[in-house]
């Protein structure tokens, strides 16, 4: 049968944002709102996620050629397409890979009512909605004016139709978000919401971390893909550039 899948699939979180930094620093100070002005697609790398964008660019470059991505497909936020700039600059993607396929259903999980607050904040400014997630559950909640998993679930089923249907056999890189990486893990791995919850509240998405697919082949029908890596940072240990994350479950509102 013809095969459908790509031969690999490499999904990356965005190196550490400003956002990123911000929201550390509005948690450490137990503050109720992050301090940042830009709209959220806005939000440019930090220093050191540029260091890691490019350090992970090194790992994809010291590959064959025939070995690196040949597929790139970005979240259109400026933290995404940065990290793919820092890992083209690199050298870490084939030649052959001439653009990137910009697509707006790898974007950012949307927080509508609750966008720039702390756990804090949202407990202090809506407690109705913090009430309201503890009942429902992280993975079926829906802020005011923003997003359940489900919601970017929903969306994420048709980017990896349209991966399907144009980037069979291709080494596909998909640069996105925390949320994105996790919604794609229970796609591609058929989970329930009790298993992708579990692995979320194992630890973070780390930034620039590679979460790798690769395509296997099973007898009358058209295959699919297994998980090789999770949450993988070597790239950036051996270049010695930082290792950041998301918050600690109890402190993140996504």
């Amino acid at each position: 049968m013809l095969q459908r899948w790509p031969s690999r699939i490499w999904i990356v979180r965005h190196g550490e944002s400003a956002g990123n930094v911000a929201r550390d620093a509005a948690v450490d100070a137990g503050l109720s709102r992050i301090d940042i002005t830009e709209r959220d697609v806005d939000v440019p790398l930090s220093e050191r996620g540029q260091s890691q964008a490019e350090a992970l660019g090194a790992w994809f470059a010291a590959m064959p050629e025939s070995e690196r991505p040949n597929v790139v497909l970005t979240s259109p936020y400026r933290r995404a397409r940065q990290t793919v700039a820092g890992i083209r600059q690199a050298g870490g993607v084939a030649a052959e890979a001439s653009d990137d396929f910009v697509d707006e259903r790898l974007r950012e999980k949307e927080l509508g009512l609750l966008d720039r607050l702390t756990r804090t904040g949202i407990e202090e400014l809506y407690p109705e909605q913090a009430a309201l997630r503890a009942q429902l559950g992280k993975f079926y909640y829906r802020p005011t004016c923003g997003e359940s998993w489900c919601d970017v679930i929903l969306r994420l089923r048709g980017a990896m139709d349209t991966i399907s249907l144009h980037h069979g056999e291709k080494r596909v890189l998909i640069v996105a978000h925390q949320v994105v990486v996790l919604c794609l893990r229970y796609l591609l791995e058929q989970m329930t919401e009790a298993e992708i919850l579990g692995i979320d509240a194992e630890g973070d998405v780390l930034n620039c971390s590679v979460t790798e697919y690769a395509y296997r082949a099973e007898a009358g029908t058209t295959g699919g893909v297994r998980l090789e890596r999770y949450n993988f940072v070597a790239p950036m240990e051996r270049a010695g550039a930082p290792i950041t994350a998301e918050p600690s479950p109890k402190e993140d509102v996504r």
